[in-house]
């Protein structure tokens, strides 16, 4: 990996930090919460399971979460349950971690389809078996643990808004991204510098793992504010987020074939015409000024004008371009249509806008 290419990952790292911290904080509270109901409501001595079984049903998203804490907690009971008892009955060991497995997952098996619970059945009943404690104390496991789970289900029902507004600041981030390769794609046809080239490329590539982001926030802001009564009034926003999944991806597989593109020109030394490099760095200012429209919660349509405006540029063809020119300059034509996209035109709205292209 080069250097810039270590700088943009760990400025994704920080990125995904800033977008998760509600959640770090959302869980933490939740453990506290468990921790004291059963310590100090119930009066159970170490109530270990309370806040385990809370951090394992709220996890590190907010997809289905509802769904997945009912699995979980479901499954940490069955495990822990099972696992008590065969403690109590037979004592601990090889053979008894084997058979309080087999049990607790047979069990979880016959109670639901989900890997999720069947799998955290398994792996509680084994925390008993091989951290067995004071067998007094094997009935208050099993209510720490279902306490765990009903505070996790208090907490994931009064989920924040951060969820809903995720998907748009990255969709603006991504955008940005592609205005940054873009750039360049044009810094590398202006030198002909071959390794220039090869980042470009590298950067387009690297944007799937932010289409992957994406892509998960958006199913995430959609399931908040259909599992969470406090947030239904949110759902236009969360449709129109993940609207921008399906343009942007094809914006930035659109950019990949650029980018390789141009990377062929610069390799053969192929000639490209000076007007389409300008292209390319009309387009990176425009989807700047998208992102900039993205992150600032304008409407979309402002954004439109400047992508208008490449449509136009984009469509007088230098009779003297080769193979290569002419790839990069329909890739960028397909990328308006997807920025326009994003911008808020519907598909047939956006094609219209890029004219048929002309010799001048």
């Amino acid at each position: 990996m080069t250097l810039l290419g270590a700088r943009r990952a760990l400025a994704r790292g920080v990125d995904r930090l800033l977008d998760r911290w509600v959640l770090l904080l959302q869980i933490g509270v939740a453990v506290l919460l468990a921790w004291l109901v059963a310590s100090e409501l119930l009066g159970h001595d170490n109530p270990f399971f309370a806040p385990v079984t809370a951090i394992l049903c709220l996890g590190l998203t907010y997809g289905q979460r509802l769904r997945r804490i009912v699995e979980v907690t479901v499954g940490v009971a069955i495990g822990v349950l099972v696992g008590d008892l065969i403690v109590m009955g037979l004592g601990s060991g090889a053979w008894q971690m084997a058979l309080v497995v087999v049990l607790a997952m047979g069990l979880a098996v016959v109670v639901s389809s989900g890997q999720l619970l069947v799998i955290q059945a398994g792996v509680q009943s084994v925390f008993i078996v091989a951290f067995v404690a004071d067998q007094s104390a094997s009935f208050s496991r099993w209510v720490d643990a279902v306490m765990g789970g009903l505070v996790a289900l208090v907490i994931g029902a009064v989920a924040p808004t951060s969820p809903v507004r995720r998907p748009r600041a990255l969709a603006a981030r991504t955008t940005r991204e592609v205005a940054t390769t873009l750039r360049d794609v044009v810094a590398a046809l202006h030198r002909r510098d071959r390794v220039l080239a090869g980042a470009a490329l590298d950067g387009a590539r690297a944007l799937e793992t932010q289409l992957g982001e994406l892509r998960t926030a958006a199913a995430e802001g959609s399931a908040v504010v259909r599992q969470s009564p406090l947030l239904r009034r949110h759902a236009p926003v969360a449709e129109a987020s993940s609207a921008l999944v399906v343009p942007l991806d094809r914006c930035v597989r659109n950019l990949r074939v650029l980018a390789r593109r141009a990377g062929v020109a610069v390799a053969r030394d192929e000639d490209v015409p000076e007007h389409y490099v300008d292209l390319v760095a009309a387009l990176a200012a425009a989807a700047e000024d998208l992102a900039r429209v993205l992150d600032e919660h304008a409407t979309p349509s402002a954004g439109r004008r400047v992508l208008e405006r490449v449509a136009g540029l984009s469509a007088r063809v230098d009779p003297t371009a080769g193979l290569s020119a002419e790839m990069i300059r329909g890739q960028v034509r397909s990328m308006v249509v997807d920025l326009l996209v994003v911008a808020g035109l519907d598909e047939d709205e956006a094609l219209r806008l890029v004219p048929e292209s002309y010799l001048p």
